[in-house]
């Protein structure tokens, strides 16, 4: 599937997923405007993603091929948003993807009651609230072009619950009707909406991926145990890996599929479906 001459927006690029697959739409041809915050949150108990990150991303993608825009990043201001997204139009001319990719998973291991407003607030703000910033942004540009991707990041929690994850499963559900909404919105612009739902994805020291062993520290149990309980819940018994979502990703990022809008892909070995 090819992305060349494609110019892709990715949110959260400086690990994980974002950045395996800003990896792979770079192996593909696409041209890139990275993003990430760069910075912690005080509210959010576990290190965020760095500008030295950020710039790794960056310079492994350019080892592909690609030209890459870096940007400091806070998807919880629009002028940051709108700077950025301005930047990369003057670069490239046209922004053909986004990978709204941004988001934390804190707090967790907390019932509802125990979540202070500041970090039910924050958690909204950036996993729901900043994807739709950044769609805001982008979709005025694809409006005019008549054509895009634009490619949302859910969660198996935003199809099922999952105890003591409350703000996280709120805003994941979220994702999954804007998404909806905003594809009937775009449909008559030939811009299509999508999202995909990650199941437990292994960490990957390739791409620097931590959130699984986050989880687990916030639920105060070992990550051995916390991922053979999540290996046994998936009815293929494994974890997921980054490759699989930026596979996904790449897929209805693509000209391969043309009528695919809003539609919710789960990558999630079968637990979703139990």
């Amino acid at each position: 599937m090819s992305l060349q001459g494609k110019v892709a927006v990715i949110t959260g690029a400086a690990r994980g997923l974002g950045r395996a697959s800003a990896i792979e739409f770079a192996k593909n041809g696409a041209d890139l405007v990275i993003i990430d915050i760069c910075e912690n949150i005080d509210s959010v108990p576990y290190v965020l993603g760095s500008l030295s990150q950020l710039d790794y991303t960056g310079q492994l993608c350019k080892e592909l091929g690609s030209t890459v825009q870096v940007c400091k990043v806070d998807i919880r201001s629009m002028d940051q948003i709108e700077q950025a997204i301005d930047s990369g139009i003057a670069r490239f001319g046209k922004i053909d993807i986004l990978l709204n990719n941004a988001g934390i998973a804190a707090p967790s291991g907390k019932i509802v009651h125990e979540v202070t407003e500041e970090q039910w607030q924050v958690m909204i703000d950036i996993d729901l609230n900043g994807a739709w910033r950044m769609i805001k942004a982008v979709g005025k540009h694809m409006a005019e072009q008549r054509t895009g991707s634009i490619i949302n990041i859910a969660s198996t929690a935003g199809v099922v619950g999952y105890r003591h994850f409350s703000g996280y499963v709120a805003a994941k559900h979220g994702i999954i009707g804007l998404t909806k909404a905003v594809a009937l919105d775009y449909a008559p612009l030939k811009i299509k909406v999508n999202a995909i739902c990650p199941g437990s994805v292994r960490d990957s020291k390739e791409v620097e991926g931590i959130m699984l062993s986050e989880i687990a520290r916030a639920l105060e149990v070992q990550v051995s145990e916390h991922e053979a309980t999540f290996v046994q819940a998936q009815p293929m018994n494994e974890l997921v890996e980054p490759q699989d979502i930026a596979d996904a990703a790449v897929w209805l990022a693509s000209d391969a599929s043309p009528r695919m809008t809003g539609s919710v892909i789960t990558v999630d070995g079968g637990f979703s479906v139990k």
